[in-house]
């Protein structure tokens, strides 16, 4: 049996549409991270050399920053972030950066040039970022010690903010500040 030229061109079409719809279903990102959500467990590559896998906060507040050089709010953002990152430390808060830039050279560049001493992951391909939801940079993901979703901040911020600070503080204290003022040491990721 023949087929005509018209039967082979809706053929086509239908073949076209049905496979960009699958295509859109199969990028489709999941459902973004809500309060109260687990952090992901994930193994990125980091930025300096060799991978990190995360599975689980450790019972530390953990910060996880998407971000990337190209995004002129993230490069604000960056010299309070380190900031931070140095000063809660010692509370046992780790701050991860997940880079989405394909750029390796010029990722390395900017680490360097901020003085960036937390790790930083890449994410070139957004794998991670859509698993959590980002659609925005820069996007930060605060976790309790629970390693539950305690708050999501879409944008630059101040990480220098006596609020942010007291915020993450308050989360990093076990048990709650109101009964005991001991922080936990850092601990192995």
């Amino acid at each position: 049996m023949r087929l005509n030229k018209r039967t082979w061109v809706i053929a086509a079409v239908v073949a076209v549409v049905l496979g960009g719809i699958l295509a859109v279903r199969a990028r489709r990102r999941t459902a973004p991270l809500s309060t109260g959500d687990r952090v992901p467990a994930f193994t990125l590559q980091n930025a300096s050399a060799g991978t990190l896998s995360f599975k689980d906060s450790g019972h530390h507040v953990t910060l996880i920053n998407f971000w990337a050089t190209w995004c002129p709010p993230c490069v604000m953002e960056a010299p309070s972030l380190e900031k931070f990152a140095r000063r809660m430390q010692p509370l046992g808060v780790r701050v991860i950066g997940v880079s989405v830039d394909q750029d390796l050279p010029s990722l390395q560049k900017f680490i360097s040039g901020y003085g960036i001493t937390y790790p930083i992951l890449r994410d070139p391909y957004q794998a991670l970022a859509g698993r959590f939801g980002t659609h925005m940079f820069p996007e930060t993901y605060i976790f309790d010690r629970d390693g539950r979703l305690a708050d999501k901040i879409i944008g630059a911020t101040d990480w220098t903010d006596p609020e942010m600070i007291q915020f993450v503080q308050d989360l990093s204290h076990w048990p709650p500040a109101t009964t005991a003022k001991t922080a936990s040491a850092p601990g192995n990721w």
